[in-house]
């Protein structure tokens, strides 16, 4: 009595593609961390351009959270970070700070 022929049902044999599946209640996938991906020894500090990357608008070092980095590549890179800044190679606040004296966040 169904609209479907008999042999073809939907169990059966039905060349369906695989759904994608579901991550849980949060949905997010794990970060995995990019100098164990690219299998990176040393962090080099003078590389500032590079280094940019894990700091915030407001000079601040990123996370682990955020950055996705294991910890032993995290410990590496603050250091690396530090040193940069050290050097003057890499600014301990960003420049709208320095020049007004406030950030426009904290109001």
């Amino acid at each position: 009595m169904s609209a479907e022929p008999e042999g073809e049902s939907r169990g059966e044999g039905a060349a369906e593609a695989p759904r994608p599946r579901r991550r849980g209640r949060y949905g997010r996938r794990r970060k995995v961390c990019m100098f164990c991906v690219e299998h990176v020894e040393v962090i080099d500090y003078k590389d500032p351009g590079k280094l940019r990357r894990f700091l915030s608008d407001r000079g601040r070092i990123e996370p682990r959270r955020k950055l996705g980095t294991c910890a032993k590549h995290q410990r590496a890179l603050s250091q690396a970070l530090k040193r940069a800044r050290h050097l003057a190679l890499l600014p301990y606040t960003p420049e709208h700070i320095r020049v007004t004296g406030y950030s426009t966040s904290r109001q």
